[in-house]
């Protein structure tokens, strides 16, 4: 078997041969989640983002082979599990109550840009010969809501860690390029505050980005921002839940079973997600817990990611890296122009 497929996303669970080596994971994931959510505080690197951070800090340890060794056997757990946890926990900063009063126009708007730039990514991507999972990844990253997008369809789809990492990188550095082009632009785009945050949220990658951009026009723009870019968000689960069915029939297609029983591989961490959701806005008493839930869920999220990055295959990377590269800054720029007229006309 190739190193390729060895280092997969899913690649061990407990219990461990040695709890030595599983101390010795789970404290080097904590310690790239702190490290990351510190340096994503600092002047510039906010834009990057904690998650990311946490990624590149894993990266990094892997020049130390050593420790690398001692700790893989309990990364591909924290790859697995924790992502889901940390997923789930992620839900609470998904406020429905306000996306329902505030944000139908945005939501509406929402689902048209995410159905559009996935199509568009995925076909674009695989028209420069990207492979299928890995463009199916940019394009969720791309249109949904970056790494935490990534994170959540790359389990529905059984997506390699190399890939997840690779679309990570991507929608991480557009996303910080992009951000900083439409901040640019504000000057001349002639949109109000509240106009300003919606595009910013419509097109923008992650949700750093979306209120790094909206907060250059001022509350107005962040509120506005947030709003349009937790509507992509919510659309997490419902595009994880049909991707996770296309990827089963597209697998048994090929298998050529045509006779086996077909089943809907529900993506359940995806609905504790929207449970979440609805405990954390819709029963008061936990309202006031929900900031320590949210920040759980990062470092959690944070250790997933640092798992991601002690597994890389750096080959893969540079290998596969220009075409979802070069696709996904083609449809970053469609999408910001969809955005900009989604505004111009309806908002």
């Amino acid at each position: 078997m190739s190193k390729f497929h060895v280092r997969s996303f899913h690649m061990h669970v407990f219990p461990f041969a040695n709890k030595r080596t599983a101390v010795i994971g789970l404290v080097l994931t904590l310690a790239c989640s702190f490290i990351g959510q510190a340096l994503a505080g600092l002047p510039g690197l906010s834009l990057i983002g904690h998650l990311v951070l946490a990624l590149i800090l894993g990266m990094v340890i892997q020049f130390s082979q050593s420790i690398t060794k001692m700790a893989r056997e309990s990364t591909g757990f924290i790859a697995n599990k924790f992502l889901r946890a940390g997923i789930i926990l992620l839900g609470f900063k998904l406020n429905l109550v306000i996306l329902m009063s505030a944000g139908l126009k945005s939501l509406e708007a929402a689902v048209f840009v995410v159905t559009i730039m996935i199509t568009l990514n995925y076909v674009v991507a695989r028209l420069l010969r990207v492979d299928h999972t890995l463009a199916l990844l940019t394009a969720c990253g791309d249109s949904i809501c970056g790494a935490a997008a990534v994170m959540g369809i790359s389990g529905a789809i059984k997506a390699k860690a190399d890939q997840s990492v690779l679309a990570v990188a991507i929608v991480a550095i557009l996303g910080t390029v992009f951000t900083l082009i439409i901040v640019f632009l504000q000057p001349f785009l002639g949109f109000s505050n509240a106009q300003f945050g919606v595009m910013a949220g419509l097109s923008l990658h992650e949700i750093a980005h979306a209120v790094a951009a909206g907060g250059s026009a001022g509350a107005v723009g962040t509120d506005s921002a947030i709003i349009a870019k937790l509507s992509r968000v919510l659309l997490l689960a419902p595009v994880a839940l049909i991707l996770g069915t296309f990827e089963a029939w597209r697998e048994r297609r090929r298998s050529g079973d045509t006779n086996a029983k077909f089943k809907i591989p529900i993506p359940w961490f995806m609905g504790g997600f929207i449970i979440a959701s609805a405990i954390g806005s819709y029963i008061p008493a936990v309202s006031l817990a929900v900031p320590v839930l949210v920040k759980a869920a990062y470092i959690i999220l944070g250790m997933a990611m640092a798992a991601l990055g002690l597994n890389v295959n750096f080959g893969v990377i540079l290998r596969e890296g220009v075409r979802p590269l070069t696709g996904a800054v083609f449809c970053s720029i469609v999408i910001m122009t969809l955005a900009w007229f989604i505004v111009r006309t309806w908002f």
